[in-house]
C-alpha cells in the first residue's frame, strides 16, 4: 500500500487497489459473514445473492462518507466468496456501465452519460475485484469495523474487532470492478439505457 499525505486539516491518501484487494481477502475469510444496518431500515441486512457476479465501469465515482470492511458471502450454487463491503453515504457516478452474463448473452445497462451523473444514497457493494485511481481524504486504516462512522450509522459491520477503514471522501477515476451485489436507499439513473447483446456487450 502506498500513501501520499498532504499538509492541512484534510490529509489525502492514495491506495494501490491491487495490493488492497489482496489485503482484504484474508480479513474476509477470518471474520465470516457480516450484516450491515441502516438508520432508516430501508436496506435489508441479508438477502439471497444470485450465482452471477457483474461488472461495473465508470469514468468517475465521487463519494461522501466512505467505509469498507471484509466479509464472506455465499452466492446461489457457489461456495463461500470473500468480498470487500464498500459503503458510501452519498455517491455520484459519471458514465456508469453495468453488465452481467445471461446465458449466451450479456445484459448491459448504462446511465449518467449525458452530463448528469448517476446519484445514490446509502450505497453498499459486495466487491470481489476493483481497479482504478483512488484518492481519499481523512483516511483511517485499521479501524474496528463495528465502529466506523464516516457514513453515519447507516453502514457498518456488526462484528466487533474486525478490520475496517473509512474516509471522509473518496474519488475513483477509471473505475473497473466486479461485484456480487449492490443495494441503495435511493438510486437515480439519468439517461438509463438497457439492452441485450453478445460478448461485445460487456462493459469495458
Amino acid at each position: 500500500m502506498k500513501h501520499a499525505v498532504t499538509t492541512g486539516s484534510a490529509p489525502t491518501g492514495r491506495v494501490n487497489w491491487k495490493r488492497f484487494g489482496l489485503m482484504m481477502v484474508p480479513a474476509g475469510l477470518v471474520v465470516g459473514a457480516f450484516g450491515f444496518a441502516t438508520a432508516s431500515g430501508a436496506l435489508a441486512s441479508s438477502f439471497v445473492i444470485s450465482g452471477s457476479n457483474f461488472k461495473v465501469t465508470a469514468d468517475k465515482l465521487e463519494g461522501e462518507g466512505f467505509v469498507q470492511y471484509g466479509r464472506t458471502i455465499t452466492p446461489t450454487g457457489k461456495g463461500t466468496v470473500p468480498v470487500a463491503v464498500s459503503g458510501i453515504a452519498k455517491a455520484k457516478i459519471t458514465n456508469m456501465c453495468q453488465s452481467v452474463a445471461v446465458g449466451p448473452f450479456a445484459l448491459r445497462l448504462t446511465a449518467g452519460d449525458a452530463g448528469k451523473p448517476v446519484s445514490a444514497t446509502n450505497l453498499v457493494l459486495d466487491v470481489e475485484q476493483l481497479a482504478g485511481d483512488a484518492v481519499f481524504s481523512d483516511m483511517q486504516i485499521g479501524v474496528d469495523a463495528s465502529t466506523v462512522s464516516a457514513a453515519g450509522k447507516d453502514i457498518h459491520s456488526d462484528t466487533k474487532g474486525a478490520f475496517g477503514q473509512q474516509a471522509a471522501t473518496v474519488v475513483i477515476t477509471d473505475l473497473d470492478q466486479t461485484a456480487w451485489s449492490t443495494t441503495a436507499g435511493t438510486f437515480t439513473l439519468p439517461n438509463l439505457k438497457l439492452g441485450f447483446g453478445g460478448s461485445d456487450n460487456v462493459c469495458k
